[in-house]
């Protein structure tokens, strides 16, 4: 990933809570079969130096068969994004020399793969995932609100994959490189189109160059 300096993040904490707010990540693979990208909810603990991505693939997604021959794989997480109109930045008014662009925040997250066909293991993982989706909700569905037979039935038609983190990136691109006047003008133009609660506008606010 290009990586700017002004744009680069580091925080594990900011990094982690990205791929939490937003599990649905790009699990690429590079296998005897040629490149191969499937989106997939993911969870991620704790442990390990960078924590470890949990998910599971349909049986039928041969994707896991590429992921057990393979030592490295990607994952990347898109966070919040919009694009940004030059019209917003006080610099065109005062030399017209701007450019649209796009701000952006991604994680992208590399890791060794295994694959999982335990049946407690996948069990714990669609719990897991499920009650972190449910746990908002004014009445959570639970995973054995499903009838037993069913939900054992599912289980045998899923894969586990488990990702052991060895490098973690994360890119932040939200106007850092413009004047405190332009990034002024970015967070109205963002709050006005998308309302004050806009998430790339609250990132622009609170980046610094």
């Amino acid at each position: 990933m290009y990586e700017p300096q002004h744009f680069r993040e580091d925080d594990p904490t900011l990094l982690a809570g990205l791929v939490r707010a937003h599990p649905l990540g790009l699990l690429v693979s590079a296998g005897p079969g040629g490149l191969l990208a499937n989106p997939i909810p993911f969870l991620l603990d704790d442990d390990g130096a960078h924590g470890t991505l949990r998910a599971h693939l349909a049986r039928p997604n041969l994707q896991w068969q590429d992921l057990a021959t393979v030592s490295e794989c990607l994952c990347v997480f898109q966070g919040p994004q919009a694009y940004v109109t030059p019209s917003w930045y006080a610099t065109k008014r005062e030399t017209g020399r701007v450019v649209p662009t796009w701000n952006y925040a991604v994680v992208q997250a590399w890791g060794r793969p295994r694959v999982v066909e335990d049946e407690g293991w996948l069990r714990r993982q669609i719990e897991d995932l499920t009650a972190a989706r449910e746990a908002a909700r004014p009445e959570p569905w639970a995973v054995s609100d499903a009838p037993e037979a069913f939900t054992a039935a599912q289980i045998r038609g899923i894969v586990g994959i488990e990702i052991t983190l060895t490098r973690i990136a994360g890119k932040w691109k939200m106007s850092q490189n413009r004047s405190e006047a332009d990034r002024a003008g970015v967070v109205a133009g963002l709050t006005e189109e998308g309302g004050p609660a806009d998430p790339v506008a609250a990132l622009v606010g609170r980046s610094r160059p």
